[in-house]
C-alpha cells in the first residue's frame, strides 16, 4: 500500500475503518471472557489480531454480495453486517440469535446482509462460494463471493477444486487466504513448500495477489481491485491477507508452539495499533482522544448487545423441528 493511496483516504473513512476493527476486537475479547464466566456453551475460535482482513474485504463488497466464513467467523459476520446483538445470542443459544440458537459460534451468519451460515469443516466453503457464484453469474445479478479460508485449508482438495472450476467458468468469487502462519500449531513452512500461497494461483490461471493483512487500507483496495475484476467477468483472484492471530487457535491453545518475541513483534504491528499510527502519527487525522470516543462508543454497543443476548428467551424443545425445511413462499 502506498502512502499516496492512504493520502487519499478521508478521515472519515479511515475512523469508520477503525470503528469495525475496534468492535470485532472488543466482541472477541467479551467472549473470551463470557466463556470463562460460563455463559457461552460452546468452544470459540476467535478472530483477535485478524480484524484487517475481514473489515478490508468486506469494505469493497456491496450489501447484497455474499460472504462465507469459517470456524472462526465473528469478525467476516460482523464486518459483513450481521449485527453484534444477534450474534451474542446466537452464542449464548438464545432465540433470538441470527441462527434462533441453532448454529452456534462456528455457524454464525445471516442471509439478509449476505453472510452465509459459516461453515466449520476447513476449506468446505470454497465450493459452495464457487456454486454461489455460478448463480450469481447465470442470474446476472453481478454480485461477488468470497470465500475465506486459512493458509492450512489452501491445502484441502476441496479448495483447489473450487479455485479450479471458478477459474475455467470465469465466475465472480474472491479466495481469500489468512494467513496468519499457524494451521492449528503447525508453522505454514512445513505444510505449504512454495513461499506464498498466492504463488499457487498461477496452475489455475487466476491473479495471486499477496497484501499484508494487518493494513486495512491495502487488504480494502486489493479486494476492490479483485472486485472490479469479478463484476467486469474477467474471473477470480486469489488474496493472499499475511496477518496473525494474537490469541490461540482455540480457548484450549495455550500457544505453546510460539516464542513470546514472535508474538510481541506482530502484536507491535496489529490492524489497530497499525490505523493509530496512520491517523494520529502519519496523516496527522485524529487525536488519541477521538479514538477514545470510538472506544466509549463500542463499549455502549457490546454492553447492550449482552444484555439484549442475556435477557432473551431460552429455545423450547420443540423448536428443534423449526427451520429443518426451507420454503419459498
Amino acid at each position: 500500500m502506498t502512502v499516496a493511496t492512504r493520502e487519499n483516504e478521508s478521515r472519515t473513512d479511515l475512523l469508520n475503518l477503525y470503528r469495525e476493527m475496534l468492535l470485532i476486537r472488543r466482541f472477541e475479547e467479551r467472549c473470551n471472557a463470557l466463556f470463562l464466566q460460563g455463559k457461552i456453551p460452546s468452544t470459540l475460535h476467535l478472530y483477535i489480531g485478524q480484524e484487517a482482513v475481514a473489515v478490508g474485504v468486506c469494505a469493497a463488497l456491496r450489501p447484497d454480495d455474499y460472504v462465507l466464513g469459517t470456524h472462526r467467523p465473528h469478525g467476516h459476520a460482523l464486518a459483513k453486517g450481521v449485527t453484534p446483538h444477534s450474534i451474542m445470542a446466537e452464542l449464548y443459544g438464545k432465540v433470538t440469535g441470527c441462527c434462533k440458537a441453532k448454529g452456534g459460534s462456528m455457524h454464525v451468519g445471516d442471509m439478509s446482509v449476505g453472510m452465509f451460515p459459516a461453515i466449520a469443516i476447513v476449506g468446505a466453503n470454497a465450493p459452495i462460494a464457487t456454486g454461489a457464484a455460478l448463480s450469481a453469474k447465470m442470474r446476472g445479478s453481478g454480485q461477488v463471493v468470497v470465500a475465506f479460508f486459512g493458509e492450512g485449508g489452501s491445502n484441502e482438495g476441496a479448495v483447489h477444486e473450487a479455485m479450479n472450476m471458478a477459474a475455467i467458468w470465469r465466475l465472480p468469487v474472491l479466495f481469500v487466504c489468512e494467513n496468519n502462519l499457524y494451521g492449528a500449531s503447525t508453522p505454514v513452512n512445513q505444510i505449504v513448500a512454495v513461499e506464498n500461497v498466492a504463488d499457487r494461483a498461477v496452475a489455475y490461471g487466476m491473479p495471486g495477489v499477496i497484501v499484508e493483512g494487518n493494513d486495512v487500507v491495502a487488504v480494502r483496495e486489493a479486494t476492490r481491485t479483485a472486485v472490479e475484476r469479478a463484476r467486469a467477468g474477467e474471473g477470480p483472484t486469489l488474496i493472499e491477507c499475511k496477518t496473525y492471530r494474537l490469541c490461540g487457535h482455540s480457548r484450549s491453545d495455550a500457544c505453546n508452539y510460539r516464542t513470546r518475541e514472535e508474538e510481541a513483534e506482530w502484536r507491535d504491528k496489529e490492524p489497530l495499533t497499525w490505523l493509530a499510527r496512520v491517523l494520529i502519527e502519519e496523516r496527522q487525522l485524529a487525536t488519541p482522544s477521538d479514538l477514545e470516543r470510538i472506544e466509549a462508543e463500542v463499549e455502549a454497543v457490546m454492553l447492550e448487545a449482552i444484555a439484549f443476548a442475556e435477557e432473551s428467551p431460552e429455545p423450547k424443545p420443540e423448536d428443534a423441528l423449526l427451520h429443518v425445511f426451507w420454503e419459498d413462499k
